[in-house]
């Protein structure tokens, strides 16, 4: 990505290393290395021995965990900026604080898209509005099925761990990566605040399955956010004013007390980041599909719209390949990979 740029998106190739605290545990890891069996990947099933000299530091006797030396970590805020430019250097324009009202159609597609300043005529509309996809959806007589969580994030001030190697980690209850600064980027794994809002009583029967087995890691919350949303306009037109202008950023609060957990949490299980100090915090909204996995597909009750959101909290890993993804679906390339298992069609199977 950063040839493809001619920038640095803070790519660095550390490996990324998940471990296990039971036999349970390793098996699923078991289980996924044998579905990838033919992606010829290096990754592999290691040992608690192997995860002390990965890692060193670690005081805490994991069943073992899986390592992929290949893998690596990027920052976010360098390649989002990096991509925006280079697409503008091919011809891209890119317009901020103007809200999509709603969809043009002509002869039964697409012709084109009505925002706050004024029609965009186009034969090709990708949707990929994160939270708001599934309103906009909504208008257009096209349910999907993405609820919201807020997951809280933190990062160190520059710290200097003699012998700790720049692998990224991940417990079962946090993680943690080098950030460029020298400083980390830590997170507790799986614990999100989930704000009950009017969509989680329409459609959270989807979810059940996922609240059994994710119940200790769900902080469920009726507040605000559940009279916002009742507030915002549920119908889109090209005069009236949209939901997507009322609201137009979603900046939740941070939960300190779970990232302070999480710095706990390291600090029990490497005790070098005792010295570690919070230099800032900071929260986001992820829209969360069923089953995890993200909706990259034609709409196909709207000839001409491309959907891509619900990428559950993996958005900025899975990007390069996801756009590719929905470059190939709306030129009609060979797609990269097998869409299948991304359409929208499984959400009402």
């Amino acid at each position: 990505m950063a040839q493809r740029l001619n920038a640095d998106v803070g790519y660095r190739q550390t490996g990324i290393l998940y471990t296990a605290s039971s036999a349970g545990e390793m098996a699923s890891h078991q289980e996924w290395l044998n579905s990838v069996a033919d992606a010829s990947l290096d990754s592999r099933l290691v040992t608690a021995r192997e995860i002390v000299d990965i890692s060193p530091g670690c005081t805490v006797d994991w069943a073992g965990g899986i390592y992929t030396a290949s893998d690596g970590r990027a920052e976010p805020t360098l390649a989002s900026s990096a991509i925006a430019r280079a697409a503008i250097a091919k011809g891209v324009i890119i317009v901020e604080n103007c809200a999509v009202r709603t969809l043009s159609m002509s002869a039964g597609r697409v012709s084109g898209v009505v925002t706050e300043r004024g029609e965009v005529r186009c034969d090709n509309v990708i949707l990929s509005g994160g939270m708001w996809s599934r309103r906009f959806l909504a208008t257009c007589g096209v349910p999907l099925l993405t609820l919201p969580v807020v997951a809280s994030v933190l990062r160190t001030a520059p710290l200097t761990i003699e012998g700790m190697t720049e692998v990224a980690v991940g417990t079962p209850d946090i993680s943690f990566r080098k950030h460029q600064d020298g400083g980390y980027i830590i997170t507790n794994r799986g614990a999100f605040m989930v704000p009950i809002v009017p969509d989680s009583l329409l459609i959270g029967h989807h979810y059940f399955s996922t609240l059994r087995s994710q119940w200790k890691n769900m902080n469920l919350s009726l507040g605000r956010d559940f009279m916002t949303e009742l507030a915002l306009s549920r119908r889109n037109s090209d005069q009236g004013t949209s939901a997507f202008e009322q609201r137009r950023t979603i900046d939740p609060k941070v939960n300190h007390g779970l990232n302070r957990a999480a710095l706990r949490n390291l600090t029990e299980a490497w005790p070098a980041f005792k010295k570690a100090t919070i230099e800032l915090e900071w929260a986001g909204m992820i829209d969360v599909t069923p089953d995890g996995l993200p909706v990259i597909s034609p709409v196909d009750k709207i000839p001409g719209l491309t959907l891509a959101s619900g990428f559950s909290g993996h958005g900025f890993g899975t990007s390069p390949a996801a756009g590719q993804l929905v470059a190939d679906l709306v030129t009609g390339d060979t797609p990269i990979v097998n869409p299948a298992p991304y359409h929208l069609k499984r959400q009402h199977s």
